[in-house]
């Protein structure tokens, strides 16, 4: 069963379109929440009607092998939710909060990165599971950042303050950028390439696409079947000795360090210098054509060129999208460029399109996470259950030791709401992206096992963590508490 694009998205709509309608209807959660949740019961469904007949799983099965979830997620949909998120993200509370914001997003990513890493090498080992070192911390990587996606389509209905609000949000909106950095570091290392090879070979160019690595899957076959030879044959001495060596020739070590140093410092640079930069010169360009003209069918006929022209342009470039098209949606939101440049009937059309566009990519997104769940039938084993079940704790942990310092630093200049070590740590929400990463690992580096675990950690995190984040804010600081506090702020 091969089926053209239209169908695939035809069948998508219309299955995001019924969940959406029994959840509004029976379940009555919030949307993006309530569709996963039907989406799963409706996979649970499938996975029942085998034991009468093999049809409608199968069928189902051969339907979501031909969705490309990193391509649709990362290539076509991240863009949209990036600038309509960005878009309606409150730009002078973000100012007062940049520095926090700034840390959280990079040392905290760095820190949650290292700590769930190391936790997940040594608690994976009591169930007697044995991934490599390197292997962790590549799973610390790719659930570390908070999912900017999961974080706006969730949170900003649990009605936490909006000082608290800002700082996760915008956490969630920039931490991508370190995020990409540090999977894409830790990947050449553990597939045994070079970072610093990211800028020359033509196999792989860290852009959006390969924001999953999918690049890196598309070496040639005689590097690929080199690389794993190689770890075939140094396996039996990693076992004996330790998995914490990465760099098989121990002479080198040190120059093969500078130049791994100067690798990420210069895709860093690049993707993420570069990708602020040109949501700087989008955002300002798409402000002087708003201002030139009154008429708000071509506004936001605009707006829509500044997202898919300028992620197309950043992609070209080499550049990270993500960020230019957070960094171009707070431009356009801004109250004074609004002021400035659009009506009141523009205004009003834009938001209630880009609103529109949320709102309908985020039902999309969120079945189609749910489905997924299809393709780990193959692969799901109870072990694998059981460290699922501990990777939630460990990466709940992991982020709350992440947060203490920052939150101590800050906390009396900033004035923070009291447990916000806390709630930021039960509020830092994960989901697509971590997937679609997870997806992207090779059989090597235990796909089966992390992207398991991933799943786990993601399902967990959005029907867990975002139905009770409201409620434990609440319970902690008070659902109308906008008072600032110093006070036991973590």
């Amino acid at each position: 069963m091969h089926l053209q694009i239209f169908e695939i998205c035809a069948i998508v709509i219309v299955l995001s379109a019924l969940f959406g309608y029994l959840n509004a209807r029976f379940l009555k959660l919030p949307n993006t929440i309530g569709l996963m949740v039907v989406s799963i019961c409706f996979t649970g469904f499938l996975f029942i009607s085998t034991i009468f007949t093999d049809f409608f799983f199968d069928t189902a099965h051969l339907f979501i092998n031909q969705i490309d979830f990193q391509e649709i997620l990362l290539d076509v949909m991240l863009g949209f939710l990036l600038f309509a998120g960005a878009m309606h993200t409150n730009f002078d509370q973000l100012r007062v909060q940049r520095w926090p914001v700034l840390v959280f997003s990079t040392l905290g990513v760095l820190a949650s990165t290292l700590i769930c890493g190391v936790l997940t090498y040594f608690g994976f080992r009591l169930l007697s599971i044995e991934p490599k070192f390197i292997h962790c911390l590549l799973f610390g990587a790719l659930i570390s950042p908070t999912d900017p996606i999961a974080v706006l389509g969730i949170l900003k209905q649990a009605r936490v303050p909006k000082k608290l609000e800002t700082k996760i949000v915008g956490e969630s909106l920039f931490n991508d950028g370190v995020g990409v950095v540090v999977f894409l570091t830790i990947f050449h290392i553990a597939s045994g390439s070079s970072v610093n090879d990211a800028g020359t070979q033509t196999q792989f160019h860290p852009t959006v696409s390969s924001y999953s690595a999918v690049a890196l899957q598309q070496t040639s076959p005689n590097e690929t079947v080199g690389v794993q030879e190689e770890h075939q044959n140094d396996s039996k001495s990693a076992d004996k000795t330790t998995d914490f060596t990465v760099t098989p020739h121990v002479g080198h070590r040190s120059s093969g360090v500078m130049a791994q140093i100067k690798g990420v410092i210069k895709l860093f640079s690049w993707e993420v210098l570069g990708g602020i930069t040109l949501g700087l010169i989008l955002g300002y360009f798409t402000f002087l054509l708003l201002r030139s003209i009154d008429d708000y069918e071509i506004e936001v006929l605009i707006t829509l060129a500044c997202v898919t022209g300028g992620y197309a342009l950043a992609t070209s470039l080499h550049l990270s999208a993500p960020l230019a098209m957070v960094v171009a949606g707070l431009i356009v939101g801004n109250d004074t460029v609004r002021g400035t440049a659009m009506s009141q009937q523009t205004e009003m059309y834009v938001n209630r399109f880009w609103e529109l566009m949320d709102i309908l990519l985020n039902a999309i997104l969120f079945v189609l996470i749910g489905l997924e769940l299809l393709i780990l039938s193959d692969s799901i084993t109870l072990t694998f259950i059981y460290a699922a079940a501990m990777a939630i704790v460990i990466v709940l942990l992991s982020r709350f030791l992440s947060l203490i310092i920052p939150v101590q630093c800050f906390a009396k200049k900033l004035e923070f709401v009291p447990h916000t070590t806390i709630i930021m740590t039960w509020g830092g929400l994960r989901g697509g992206i971590s997937i679609a990463l997870a997806l992207s690992l090779t059989a090597e580096m235990n796909r089966d096992l992390f992207l398991t675990v991933t799943y786990g950690v993601v399902i967990f995190s959005i029907i867990a963590q975002g139905l009770s984040v409201g409620k434990i804010a609440k319970s902690l600081i008070g659902i109308d508490s906008e008072e600032p506090s110093t006070s036991d702020a973590h």
